[in-house]
């Protein structure tokens, strides 16, 4: 109980245990002159139910270890506080103990907790704080810390001893984290945790790390003032001692900007006047100084006047912890007494930080979050590829019967051949950058998500292109595929269409209201409701205030006319906007709203068949953000996938399946009257403000050009009249993307996946392992959505 009681108070207690020594055995060396230990403090906001599957009772386990094995000690818990109470909106029956340290594996477990529904918030509002030490190993840390969350799970109608017992019996699931060694001297940071996509929630946590003086281990006599030269004193490599002392000098000075910092972001005073004033690291190097004839008078402000003494550069009384010179001249006694006050000042600074934090834990929360999303684009820029390309004003054209296929509309330039496959050209772009990942050595001082970071080269290669209109042009053979004039830019952000949007998208100061953001999402063929709950998910965390339709419509109903599924969608979403619209305008005045859907597969084409009908016109206008997710938009003309052509195929002939037959545009003899054809002539993709087309040159399902809205080689050669109708189809959707619209984005982006684990079988082969990754994995998702956040909210 007493142990318990000093966990609690924060004393920082590590059992040794005795050992009995052999009669030959040689006795250990000396501890280190100089000890730091890391602490590492996790405060844990709250557990937000994104969406798991069952309710029940769930536990937060929190353990830290060295990455390198040789340093075996692992991370103690060494004191734990508790903010407020924790779950204050749950009632007695849906929480279960206290939470808890166990001494056997080094861990702590936070207090049980009942989820009962979705989108639940539990506050746990709790600091737990670590210690973790190098042991004998000497000097700063060369190796990273990961930090594992354990979600442990047990069914709802356990409780007592068979609770505890189920709860401690195994994880449901992990997230681990790696903190690099250049974070360990300071660091401050939002790490939300997510565990995996069949547990799906969000923890908001945030780290806090110093360097912290240990013991120290009294020297037994004098040594020389100059003992640079000395190899070991008492067993002690005096060289890295210097270091280690070097490497608190700077985790004090870090940890001094980060207050600093903090204070000035959440407009919050700490006084540190008297601290700083009194912090002339000259002091501490007064009598070595002096006895090589230096003069250290510090100003009553602490500043120091003059230039580098003694190989010290000064600024403002603060040593630079850069330089040896002065430390190597110190006595080991003097070195021992500046290690002292240099540790007494960073633990000060330490302790007013976590009273700092306690008094304002939700203000650095909310800094801390918009610090970590501005800093998505440059942390998974590693795996996303950004590029321009330009869309012109004149139509694409080619040659019938040598007549043009748009007559009429002027003359026109005839179409560039394309004599190279897209999708292989685009394949071969992501291999290659996968290959440079794979040998590229990744050092930030970041915390990496081992998600991510765990196998760098298996995750989705993003090719980003953005698509912009072209200068009008004469016709002297300038045409689409002429001149992509493709260029690499750092950052899509850093453009005037994105500054656009963004302007256009905040609200004047006399427009009141709420703005309603609802997103739909649609499945595809033989699909389920839930198929995109992994972007929904996603979203979600984006803007947790939308509305969500997971379109049910048409479920078990996808073989029958397009006709019909895009009826009963627009019946759906009609009935679920009003729905949503007039409960938002009981609860006050409703400014805007914004449209969003999401598609995946043959759910894009039913999604512009509904867009096409007469009920969904009033809303048209509202109409926001659209992500097709590997779309067949041009139909299943000049697909290349034979295995799969056969499939459908087979479909239409003994199936009788109508949707086949409207998608391969066989529904009708003449090509100009079959359904595909009219759906590209109605209006569905010219209201919407932003366009994302999602591809992938892996998907067989669906050609690659269809997804992308592009020519693809086979129709550039083809002057029959399917070539014809097929770039009518094209033109008519490029124009609807084309209408001036202010701020308009639209962008394709190519997603590369790694196969290699699931080798050479019927779904590589068909393509069907692409199209279904689109659902499996959230990745890709995370990784466009933290990039554009515009587009998204």
């Amino acid at each position: 109980m007493f142990r318990r009681l000093r966990w609690f108070i924060g004393m920082n207690h590590r059992a040794v245990a005795s050992q009995k020594r052999l009669p030959n055995a040689k006795p250990k060396p000396p501890p280190a002159m100089l000890e730091t230990v890391q602490e590492i403090a996790i405060y844990i906001h709250r557990f937000h139910n994104l969406d798991l599957f069952q309710q029940g009772w769930y536990q937060i386990k929190i353990s830290m270890r060295w990455e390198d094995e040789e340093f075996e000690l692992p991370g103690t818990p060494a004191r734990v506080v508790q903010y407020e109470a924790a779950a204050p909106d749950l009632g007695p029956e849906d929480v279960y103990g206290v939470w808890k340290i166990d001494d056997t594996d080094n861990s702590f477990s936070t207090q049980p907790f009942r989820i009962r529904y979705a989108r639940q918030d539990v506050l746990l509002s709790l600091m737990i704080s670590f210690n973790i030490s190098l042991g004998k190993y000497e000097g700063p840390s060369s190796s990273a810390v990961i930090l594992k969350f354990e979600l442990m799970y047990a069914p709802m109608l356990e409780n007592g001893f068979e609770l505890q017992a189920s709860l401690d019996a195994c994880p449901a699931s992990v997230h681990e984290f790696r903190i690099p060694p250049k974070a360990l001297l300071g660091l401050h940071s939002y790490c939300p945790v997510h565990f995996d996509s069949f547990h799906s929630v969000l923890v908001d946590v945030t780290i806090h790390i110093t360097l912290l003086r240990a013991h120290i281990h009294a020297p037994s006599s004098k040594v020389p003032s100059n003992f640079h030269a000395v190899e070991d004193v008492a067993g002690e490599n005096l060289d890295r001692s210097i270091q280690v002392f070097k490497a608190l000098f700077g985790a004090r000075d870090k940890l001094l900007e980060e207050l600093q910092k903090l204070s000035k972001a959440i407009n919050q005073t700490i006084d540190l006047t008297d601290f700083i004033s009194k912090l002339s690291d000259t002091k501490l190097f007064s009598t070595s100084l002096q006895a090589d004839g230096v003069t250290t008078n510090a100003q009553a402000s602490g500043q120091v006047s003059g230039g580098p003494q003694s190989g010290l550069e000064k600024v403002n009384g603060i040593v630079d912890s850069r330089s040896d010179g002065p430390l190597n001249s110190l006595s080991k006694d003097d070195l021992l007494s500046s290690f002292h006050l240099v540790g007494q000042q960073i633990l000060y600074l330490w302790n007013t930080f976590l009273n700092f934090h306690r008094a304002n834990k939700k203000k650095i929360l909310e800094f801390l979050i918009d610090t970590w999303a501005n800093d998505r684009r440059a942390e998974w820029s590693i795996w996303m590829v950004y590029s321009k390309v330009e869309m012109p004003h004149n139509y694409l054209n080619n040659v019938v019967d040598g007549s043009s296929c748009l007559a009429g509309r002027g003359k026109v330039p005839s179409l560039k051949k394309l004599t190279d496959d897209p999708a292989h050209a685009a394949a071969m772009r992501a291999e290659l950058h996968r290959r440079s990942i794979a040998q590229m050595k990744i050092n930030n001082q970041s915390i990496q998500d081992m998600h991510i970071f765990g196998d760098p080269s298996r995750i989705p290669i993003i090719i980003v292109e953005r698509v912009v209109n072209s200068p009008r042009r004469t016709s002297s053979g300038n045409s689409y595929f002429s001149q992509l004039d493709q260029q690499d830019t750092p950052n899509l952000l850093t453009l005037p269409l994105f500054k656009a949007a963004n302007k256009s998208s905040v609200a004047s100061p006399q427009q009141n209201g709420r703005v309603l953001k609802i997103v739909i999402f649609v499945h595809g063929f033989q699909g389920h409701h839930l198929d995109l709950r992994l972007v929904r998910n996603q979203w979600l965390l984006m803007d947790p205030k939308a509305e969500f339709l997971m379109s049910e419509a048409n479920e078990d109903k996808t073989s029958g006319d397009l006709r019909e599924m895009g009826l009963r969608l627009a019946q759906e979403v009609v009935s679920f906007v009003k729905r949503k619209m007039d409960k938002a305008s009981r609860h006050g005045t409703l400014r805007n709203i914004k449209l969003s859907f999401v598609g995946h597969s043959i759910g894009n084409v039913i999604i512009r068949t509904a867009l096409a009908e007469s009920s969904m016109e009033p809303y048209l206008r509202y109409l926001h953000t659209y992500v097709s997710i590997s779309g067949p938009h041009l139909g299943y003309l000049f697909s290349s996938n034979s295995l799969f052509n056969s499939g459908l195929w087979i479909l239409k002939k003994f199936k009788g399946t109508q949707c086949i037959h409207q998608l391969t545009l066989t529904d009708d003899p003449d090509l100009q009257n079959t359904f595909f054809y009219k759906l590209c002539k109605q209006k569905t993709l010219d209201n919407f403000r932003n366009i994302i087309l999602l591809s992938s040159p892996q998907d067989g399902y669906v050609p690659y050009h269809s997804a992308r809205i592009e020519m693809c080689q086979a129709a550039s050669w083809d002057y029959s009249k399917r070539g014809k109708v097929f770039l009518e189809m094209l033109n008519e959707c490029l124009d609807q993307i084309r209408v001036p619209s202010e701020g308009r984005v639209f962008m394709r982006c190519d997603v590369n996946f790694d196969t290699s684990n699931q080798g050479r079988n019927l779904n590589t082969i068909i393509g069907r392992a692409a199209h279904i990754e689109f659902l499996e994995t959230d990745i890709f998702a995370r990784f466009i959505m933290w990039s554009f956040p515009e587009l998204f909210r």
